[in-house]
């Protein structure tokens, strides 16, 4: 950023520009991150509370549901608040937290996506040596790249973003300068990322789901039921996600919402922390049983100090 930025503030065009159309999303969106928040603080509440849970396994479905929480939280409230009022601004300075915030936790979701495959394979294909391989690690340089890149933007006007949140795309679209290199910085830091990911991804479950041949039939159902919903989540996060970063900048219409990235992003950013703490929480018997024993406990607690006074 430099002498040429006279942009404070970036006006977001959201999801609709019709008034008349943001009451239902509104009421929508915030029962998703009320479900979401609820979910996600709720498996990171049980897996913490119960010695059961204690494998490598559920503390990594535990820091993904702190992603998750988080990740939420830097889109979904603005998102909601916007919804209310027909002029959607937001400065320079909290455009840039959002974007860190986004791609630094987005980051570390598909970190931790790759580590619970390496998981499964342990768990599945090395059981002797499960607790002595896996161990965990943390993501940032590439949410670093994406601000640093952004902070470094020319911006003179307009700053009108066709989007209900800041990205990549929709900013190098308003800046003052020739953005194609680093339009191909962003398809190389941020698509060719999640294209080798998901490709990476798919092929281990493959790889996991050809071993169980070997194995009784019970182990194979709950080996199913487990990898079942973990390719359900990597293909709901990152095929919207290859969609909008596997491409060159441009400025689509927006005649068709299955073509905007502004609502496909909804599917990563918003979607999916909501679906991850009911995938798993519905296969996982472990998971549910604690969340039971967990909530008694509660109760039992609460009836002896109201019986108390």
């Amino acid at each position: 950023m430099g002498q040429s930025n006279n942009v404070t503030e970036f006006v977001l065009l959201g999801l609709t520009q019709d008034p008349a159309c943001q009451k239902a999303p509104f009421i929508m969106f915030l029962l998703i991150y009320i479900v979401t928040m609820a979910g996600n603080l709720l498996i990171v509440v049980t897996v913490v509370a119960s010695p059961s849970l204690g494998s490598p396994m559920y503390f990594l479905l535990a820091y993904l549901s702190l992603m998750d929480a988080v990740y939420s939280t830097a889109i979904l409230p603005k998102l909601i608040i916007d919804l209310l009022w027909n002029r959607k601004t937001i400065s320079f300075t909290a455009c840039l937290v959002q974007l860190f915030v986004e791609h630094l936790f987005g980051g570390a979701e598909i970190f931790i996506l790759m580590v619970m495959a390496y998981d499964r394979y342990v768990a599945i294909c090395k059981p002797l040596h499960y607790l002595t391989i896996m161990n965990g690690q943390v993501w940032f340089a590439h949410a670093l790249i994406q601000v640093i890149s952004v902070y470094k933007l020319p911006f003179c006007g307009p700053n009108i973003i066709d989007h209900f949140a800041c990205d990549m795309y929709p900013l190098l679209g308003l800046a003052c300068t020739d953005t194609y290199f680093l339009g191909i910085t962003v398809i190389a830091n941020g698509g060719a990322i999640c294209v080798v990911v998901f490709i990476l991804l798919l092929v281990s479950y493959g790889i996991i789901l050809s071993s169980l041949k070997t194995h009784s039939q019970e182990g194979r159902g709950k080996a199913l039921s487990t990898c079942s919903s973990h390719i359900t989540v990597i293909v709901l996060f990152f095929v919207p996600c290859i969609f909008v970063y596997v491409r060159p900048p441009s400025s689509p219409t927006r005649g068709s919402i299955l073509c905007h990235p502004c609502h496909i992003t909804v599917f990563y950013t918003v979607i999916t922390p909501m679906l991850n703490p009911l995938i798993y929480t519905l296969r996982s018997a472990e998971i549910k049983s604690s969340m039971q024993k967990l909530w008694c406990k509660i109760l039992c607690i609460s009836g002896l100090r109201l019986s108390h006074y």
